[in-house]
């Protein structure tokens, strides 16, 4: 970036980031500031809660929750460093940060964007493998610390190179939020953002879809053995695996389809009007994540309404699929 301000041209943003020539109207980002306050207000109040239950709830600090707690952390960090400033931006009608607050913006979202992303990822095998193979749980939290360091030495991995020249992050659609610079200016770009792409979009959502796949897979194994105790709880994997990938795709995969057309389309082909909607819908991630992950598990509902302990596990096995495991308060 200089300091001309140079925008994300195939985002359809203008040159000018004090007098934007092509963005919204007053009302387009009155409409949007409305949108981004309520995603900011319960994005934060779930991810509050959630990190209360767990100081408040001993019985929750466990190896396994960990990357529950790592998700909530990270997005509560977006909520805070990220969607305060583009709420704020959107009332004023424009970016009200400077160069280094844009690049600032754009590397700490997109780090704590990933981590999140990486931790679900993540989450959706330490599921598959504490459900289907036939391992006792653990109480060494060195796998689960080495799980959540991991994930953010990822995201560093990919949004440390463009502040050091491979990419490079500035203003984004209707001028009010920074992210990485979609346009590709030269190769060396374009091949961050095609790497950006594959390894932190299209990588988890594959992981997720094979682990929960054969998550359903082994619980209508079950299912056929004790039809009867566990034809319920089948459904509730079901629902629960359902909902959780529908979530995770539509949060995501619209802002990674209009990374790409900005990235190989014509420049302006994707407006500010159409870029701002995929950007909301990966901020409100923040909100889904508490819910579906934390606050309809089976354990913290037993926390919150039985005013209990977690009850132990339930195994279902049989000879012909002893490797198969349900264990009852997981989800």
């Amino acid at each position: 970036m200089n300091h001309t301000w140079t925008y994300n041209l195939s985002f359809g943003a203008p040159a000018d980031p004090v007098e934007p020539k092509a963005g919204l109207s007053r009302s387009g980002h009155t409409v949007v500031a409305v949108f981004l306050g309520l995603i900011l207000f319960f994005g934060f109040l779930n991810n509050l809660i959630v990190l209360i239950l767990f100081c408040k709830f001993k019985t929750l600090r466990n190896p396994v929750n960990m990357l529950l707690l790592n998700i909530s952390i990270s997005d509560m960090l977006v909520c805070i460093s990220g969607t305060t400033l583009s709420f704020a931006s959107n009332i004023r009608g424009k970016w009200i940060g400077g160069d280094h607050a844009c690049r600032w913006y754009g590397f700490v979202n997109s780090c704590f964007g990933i981590v999140s992303l990486i931790s679900l990822a993540v989450l959706s095998y330490e599921r598959y493998s504490t459900l289907t193979l036939c391992h006792k749980r653990s109480d060494d939290y060195r796998k689960a610390l080495l799980a959540v360091g991991g994930a953010w030495i990822y995201a560093l991995l990919w949004t440390v190179p463009p502040l050091l020249g491979w990419g490079s992050y500035g203003v984004e659609g209707a001028g009010t939020s920074c992210s990485v610079r979609w346009s590709s200016e030269s190769a060396e770009s374009t091949s961050y953002i095609i790497c950006l792409f594959i390894f932190c979009l299209v990588v988890p959502v594959l992981l997720m879809v094979c682990c929960y796949g054969r998550l359903l897979y082994a619980v209508k194994q079950v299912g056929k053995i004790h039809k009867n105790a566990a034809r319920k709880r089948e459904y509730h994997v079901l629902f629960m695996v359902i909902t959780t990938v529908i979530c995770y795709l539509v949060c995501w995969i619209p802002y990674g389809v209009i990374a790409l057309l900005a990235t190989f389309g014509k420049p302006g082909a994707v407006t500010p009007v159409a870029s701002i909607i995929p950007s909301i819908l990966a901020k409100s991630s923040t909100v889904c994540n508490p819910i579906i992950y934390i606050l309809m598990n089976k354990q913290v509902r037993h926390i919150l309404f039985d005013n209990g302990s977690p009850g132990s596990f339930k195994v279902f096995r049989s000879r012909k699929y002893e490797n198969y495991a349900v264990y009852e308060n997981f989800f």
